[in-house]
């Protein structure tokens, strides 16, 4: 008896030590693992993490950089309705998001569907038409400058050659009315390379067998791209509508490159008009205010496009 307890006792503490074995060489794994996360989430906690819960307070606060913070209260938001640089920024981040979107998802995607096909040269081209979104963004917007110089400029000579008379020349970025216009068509230009090589990546994904059943059917070019290659790109465009909205609500560099907001608000941006109330002005707790509307405005516009995805599955 006491030799088959002694054996049970033996039994047990075997598996308790495997326990204890296994749960060790799992806590050693979890320990490995957290060991290379670490070094990315401490660089974000500190860098990114952090800045943006100080700026959500912030929003909240007076604070000019170098006097002591003051609680404002919902003042900074009620500041808002009385800004009307805030409200024109506004409205043109709207203008430039409904048109530059839309407009560069179809460049891209009639660049991608081109640039498929078996062409001579077709290698050349995608470089060509990939090489914008990588340039240096300074000499593409002084290059883009020169193009569009309203005296000068290629653009205007080749509408003046085609019979548009001199005073009906568009101004491009030297006038209110096209200003606009020609921050949209740069954007466009830059980013549609890029998307233009994603929709080529999701165009590879298209079962051929289809398009040989849409030609059994008699179905035209037409049909098939409207009832084959698009609803088959459906994932790759939803992914590039949602790139394109938050680099849209977000845009600055051209703004800040070809305009600088102007003439007058013309062109001012949301992101451009936080970089003026916090550098220029020195209004850290009103510029935080608006940097959460546009995070608001930013979040609720994806919310619905991924509810409107969900409702198409």
């Amino acid at each position: 008896m006491a030799a088959t307890g002694s054996g049970l006792a033996t039994g047990q503490t075997r598996k308790k030590r495997r326990v204890l074995t296994k749960r060790q060489q799992k806590r050693r794994a979890s320990l490995v693992a957290y060991s290379f996360i670490a070094p990315n989430f401490i660089g974000f906690a500190v860098f990114t993490l952090g800045p943006i819960i100080f700026a959500f307070a912030l929003a909240f606060m007076h604070w000019d950089g170098s006097n002591p913070i003051e609680f404002a209260g919902l003042a900074n938001f009620f500041e808002l309705f009385r800004d009307r640089a805030f409200q024109a920024a506004f409205w043109n981040t709207i203008i430039y998001t409904v048109f530059s979107v839309p407009l560069t998802m179809a460049c891209s995607l009639g660049l991608a569907m081109l640039l498929n096909k078996k062409i001579f040269g077709r290698d050349f081209f995608r470089a060509a038409m990939f090489f914008p979104y990588v340039a240096s963004l300074v000499a593409a917007a002084v290059v883009w400058n020169m193009l569009f110089n309203p005296e000068m400029g290629p653009i205007n000579m080749i509408l003046y050659t085609f019979g548009v008379d001199p005073k009906d020349l568009p101004g491009w970025a030297a006038d209110k009315d096209w200003a606009m216009v020609t921050i949209i068509l740069f954007g466009i230009w830059k980013q549609a390379g890029y998307f233009m090589v994603i929709y080529l990546a999701g165009l590879q994904g298209v079962n051929r067998e289809l398009y040989e059943a849409a030609d059994l059917d008699g179905a035209n070019a037409w049909q098939k791209f409207w009832n084959v290659t698009l609803p088959q790109l459906a994932p790759t465009t939803f992914f590039v509508s949602v790139m394109l909205t938050i680099n849209s609500f977000k845009v600055f560099d051209q703004v800040y490159m070809i305009t600088q907001g102007g003439p007058g608000t013309s062109t001012l941006v949301l992101v451009y008009h936080i970089y003026n109330e916090a550098f220029i002005s020195w209004d850290l707790g009103y510029s935080s205010m608006v940097a959460l509307v546009l995070f608001v405005l930013v979040l609720a516009v994806t919310l619905i496009q991924f509810r409107y995805s969900r409702s198409l599955d």
